[in-house]
């Protein structure tokens, strides 16, 4: 007994002393994060602005500030995340600022979810050619760069490549994973309901490779795109027409000797080299510290993100401006049904609540989406549709489209005062479909079960995973998509003034690119994220001056420790490249599991088209 005693007290102390341990760490976790958040930030006079490409750039804003640096404590592989807004205004205001001397730009793009697309990529060209027009120097060190880092740095001034570097440009590709074999071999059954002969989100589950009509439009996109790319590398590198083609055509991936004879970047030289140099532009040759420097992220909290004017402030908090105000609500990654905080998911609940309260706040005159998604559940979308038009009816409501916004991304854009895309944008995929998945095979085959059911109706179960759907059964889905796609077809008819049948000839689950989407009559005008904030406070006569609200909000501090332990596993889990086929793997299987339209119907891209 007295062992028992014994052992009981000190298992309770032992707890006692862990709970105590793990109640310490918060609160020094806490401290942590907001010593990081009261930091203040010096800019030294003649400093170049570093933009570290070891990054992704996201639509969304930081849910929460010292989010990388927590997952840093954690052992996280700490890349940064750069809202796209943040990002371009640090630029424009570093233009006009007497401090910063140039930009200097390096490193290689850790692109995930929906961020880092060439959309984004090309406001923030955009920003760094108005950096240059200021007369001040645009600096790019690469060492592998893939088309996205070399796509920024070709508005540099300056390009300087590794001599031992390299520049991974063949061109864009696309390539989707099937599932139909695996389906076979394990047992599972798929019945797909559809409309629209360019709708071809099911063939990963029912092809081995691509339908004649699926590869037609991801080839006709990725020409769009890959033009689009190719003429603003050479425009700004000064080329002549089709060198840049016939460069890549020749070597694919460009070592700096080919490279410099199709005058793609402008010398070879060691980064010491660099350095140095760097460090004489800032005054501290031959000191043994580095060049003056500051981190873009760190500048950008310089920056008021109110108005229209990106100008700096003093390091600290920023003074809001004026009382009238004008939100942006982020609708980036998958639509799906209900209310939630998952990443690189639109809940069509939250987002629909979100429109409704700037509606409903008489301080907003204005709301700009912005839509960064390849749609999902068909009624999740209907759900933040209905409140964009009834925002519209009170206030101006103006759509900026990012790098997808394509099926129900498309879908939600409607009905607003006006729709911004980039030329690069993908959008359309106006069609409908709907997917079954059955595991008779694996149960009964596999796993030895079987099923029985009494019944009081003969649909009664219809919506069973067990076996396969009778004809009838397909027959009655194929009539409520067949509905669905006649309401979506009327809707865009309407809400772009266009004929019906027009609609329903460019519709057909087609991929269209921003800039064929503008010639069609899709989108309005061409432009990024700023040019629609603009044209939103024009409408509501807002001026130069106001308020930005953005939606989503911050996050709360557990939500950002548990994201933290999350990345660390992920990271620790999926590295290499068998970490990355498993990482594509995991996306598109995920991707099943967000088809939770409480009918089963979809409005959805055909596939996430990753351009490599």
């Amino acid at each position: 007994m007295k062992n028992f005693f014994t052992s009981f007290f000190a298992t309770i102390a032992a707890l006692l002393v862990f709970a105590f341990g793990g109640l310490l760490m918060v609160f020094v976790l806490i401290g942590a994060l907001a010593a990081m958040g009261e930091k203040t930030v010096a800019v030294q006079n003649g400093s170049y602005l570093v933009l570290d490409l070891n990054a992704n750039i996201q639509d969304t804003p930081s849910q929460m500030e010292g989010l990388e640096e927590l997952e840093t404590v954690f052992g996280g592989a700490g890349a940064q995340r750069l809202q796209l807004r943040q990002l371009t205004r640090a630029i424009r205001a570093a233009a006009d600022d007497p401090d910063i001397a140039g930009i200097f730009m390096q490193g290689q793009f850790t692109p995930n979810g929906y961020g880092t697309g060439f959309a984004a990529l090309r406001e923030v060209r955009e920003a760094l050619a108005a950096f240059r027009e200021s007369g001040k120097p645009v600096k790019a060190y690469l060492t592998w760069a893939t088309t996205r880092e070399y796509y920024l740095a070709s508005a540099a001034s300056e390009v300087t490549l590794d001599p031992y570097g390299a520049i991974l440009m063949p061109g864009l590709a696309s390539q989707p994973m099937f599932f139909a074999g695996a389906f076979e071999k394990f047992g599972i059954g798929v019945q797909v309901t559809r409309v629209g002969k360019y709708k071809s989100a099911v063939e990963p589950f029912t092809r081995r490779d691509m339908s004649p009509e699926n590869r037609e439009q991801v080839q006709k996109l990725l020409d769009d795109v890959w033009r689009d790319l190719v003429a603003g590398i050479e425009e700004g590198r000064g080329l002549e027409a089709g060198v840049l083609q016939k460069a890549v055509d020749a070597e694919g991936f460009l070592r700096p000797e080919p490279a410099l004879a199709a005058k793609l970047v402008d010398r070879a030289a060691y980064w010491d080299v660099v350095l140095e140099e760097l460090k004489a532009d800032t005054g501290r040759e031959g000191e043994k510290k580095t060049f003056k420097q500051i981190a873009i992220k760190d500048y950008a909290k310089l920056v008021s993100g109110d108005g229209l004017a990106a100008t700096r402030r003093d390091a600290g908090k920023v003074q809001l401006s004026g009382n009238e105000r004008l939100g942006i609500v982020y609708a980036e990654g998958e639509i799906v049904d209900g209310d939630g905080d998952g990443e690189n998911l639109v809940y069509g609940a939250k987002v629909a609540r979100q429109i409704r309260e700037l509606r409903q706040d008489d301080k907003v005159k204005a709301i700009v989406l912005r839509i960064n998604s390849p749609g999902g559940s068909a009624a999740a979308s209907e759900m933040i549709l209905r409140e964009v038009q009834l925002a519209q009816q009170a206030k101006p409501v103006v759509v900026s489209m990012g790098t997808v916004a394509a099926s129900g991304g498309y879908w939600i854009s409607m009905f607003s005062e006006r729709v911004f895309a980039e030329p690069t944008t993908i959008t359309g995929s106006i069609g409908v479909f709907g997917m079954f998945l059955n595991f008779q095979g694996l149960a009964n085959d596999k796993l030895g079960l079987t099923f029985d059911v009494v019944k009081t109706g003969k649909f009664a179960d219809a919506t069973t995973v067990v076996r396969p759907k009778s004809e009838e059964e397909l027959a009655l889905f194929q009539k409520f998509v067949d509905w669905i796609y006649e309401e979506f077809t009327t809707k865009v008819a309407t809400s772009r003034k266009l004929d019906l049948a027009q609609v329903k000839e460019i519709a057909q689950g087609r991929v269209w690119s921003g800039a064929q989407a503008k010639e069609l009559g899709l989108v309005d005008e061409l432009g990024g994220l700023e040019d629609a904030i603009r044209y939103a406070a024009e409408k509501a006569q807002l001026g130069d001056k106001f308020r930005i609200v953005e939606l989503p909000r911050a996050k709360q501090f557990a939500e950002v420790l548990t994201e933290a332990l999350e990345g660390r596993r992920r990271e620790q889990a999926l590295s290499g490249p068998l970490g990355t086929m498993v990482r594509d793997l995991s996306a598109e299987l995920q991707s099943v599991n967000r088809f939770n339209d409480p009918r089963g119907v979809y409005a959805r891209l055909p596939f996430d088209v990753r351009l490599k």
